[in-house]
């Protein structure tokens, strides 16, 4: 059972997007499943990754995710971390997580298993109870979803970080502002404590003031390190195993075209100060 759990936490959290989340539907399947007539049951391994898939969407389709400061934002996992509850290589990109909020939970959870999982649309129709052209139909329209929202695979980029950081702690406004796509998309998640922009901030000009005016603030005093999250660079700032920002960047052609920026207390307790 034990060799089987950060597969299962894997499912759940790409699904939901919620690590505590995550947790609770996989627990709540395995306490089930271990109190249960398992005479019936050939295969323990596809039982519950199919139990875990079906919880973790109807749990999506049912809570409301939302923050009350900013646009609420998936939970960072930084994938440099040894006990990390995930398994690396099927954990979806932050960048792919946000974009997927514009699915509903079977539409995201047919492109998870089909693009994070290759499963076959016969494997993924047994999985959900569905029809193979079903599945099908949901996989084309979610494709066609991310589409719309520009997604496209990106590449870490470390080597733009030190850039930014060397830039933002110099105050140089005229360099930070040429790291940025001139259309960057800023977002913020404050959770229920943290007051930030509400929506997404769009434009280099605006963005790099404001990214400014947060460091100068807030984040000068505060320490650094240069991680991973959700195979996307990001920067993580802390103060006395405290961490108080995570700034999450998606690079492309070296420049940074979004940065996700968690500031809600709750998200960044999932991160380790090294």
């Amino acid at each position: 059972m034990e060799n089987i759990h950060k597969t299962l936490t894997t499912y759940a959290y790409n699904i939901s997007g919620s690590m505590e989340d995550a947790k609770d539907v996989v627990q709540d399947v395995i306490e089930k499943y271990i109190g249960a007539d398992r005479s019936h049951i050939e295969d323990e391994r596809n039982y519950l990754i199919k139990s875990v898939v079906n919880h973790a969407i109807n749990l999506k389709k049912r809570k409301s995710y939302k923050s009350v400061y900013g646009e609420w934002l998936p939970d960072p996992v930084d994938l440099n971390q040894a006990d990390s509850h995930i398994i690396k290589e099927q954990t979806a990109s932050y960048s792919l997580l946000v974009l997927m909020e514009k699915l509903n939970a079977l539409e995201r959870a047919v492109f998870i298993l089909k693009e994070g999982f290759a499963y076959k649309h016969k494997e993924i129709a047994d999985v959900l109870d569905i029809q193979t052209d079903h599945s099908r139909q949901l996989f084309l329209r979610a494709k066609k979803s991310l589409k719309k929202t520009s997604y496209i695979e990106k590449r870490t980029e470390p080597e733009i970080l030190k850039a930014y950081i060397n830039a933002i702690s110099n105050a140089d406004l005229d360099k930070l502002e040429s790291l940025l796509v001139e259309d960057i998309e800023l977002m913020a998640d404050g959770g229920s404590t943290v007051k930030v922009i509400t929506g997404s901030l769009v434009g280099a000009k605006s963005t790099a003031k404001l990214l400014q005016n947060v460091y100068g603030l807030f984040l000068q005093d505060k320490k650094y390190f240069i991680t991973e999250i959700n195979h996307q660079p990001a920067v993580v700032f802390h103060e006395n195993d405290k961490v108080y920002n995570c700034q999450i960047l998606v690079c492309e052609n070296h420049r940074i075209a979004s940065l996700y920026s968690i500031v809600d207390p709750q998200k960044l307790k999932l991160l380790k100060v090294r």
